[in-house]
């Protein structure tokens, strides 16, 4: 089982910029998909973005394409989220999670991590 932490949270204004970071240890992850998603207060949690195992291939929610950049560092264990161009809508905590497939659904993730606020203010 891999274990993931997440970091790289904070306030930050809108127009601005955070960068998340999903360490991972346990397994490596270049043996999984990674997925990260985000919730607010009574809501589901949503899908964000994802990178494949190998990293070569990637997947955005529409609401963030264009802005977000998922990338993964096989050699550091580490998956990154570059978050650019931040809106308020933006804010939520950020969850970053593993999977054996290159999945969207929330489901198909078998490991979390234990989230990081991330507040952008208009």
């Amino acid at each position: 089982q891999v274990q993931l932490v997440e970091s790289g949270g904070g306030l930050v204004q809108a127009g601005g910029s955070l960068r998340l970071s999903c360490a991972a240890s346990g397994r490596i992850l270049s043996g999984y998909a990674v997925g990260w998603f985000r919730q607010t207060p009574g809501r589901e949690r949503q899908f964000v973005s994802v990178i494949s195992s190998g990293g070569g291939a990637s997947e955005y929610a529409d609401s963030v394409k264009g802005r977000f950049t998922i990338s993964k560092d096989i050699l550091n264990n580490t998956v990154y989220l570059q978050m650019n161009n931040m809106k308020p809508e933006d804010t939520a905590v950020y969850y970053c999670a593993a999977s054996s497939y290159f999945a969207t659904r929330s489901s198909s993730f078998h490991s979390w991590g234990q989230g990081t606020q991330v507040t952008v203010s208009s």
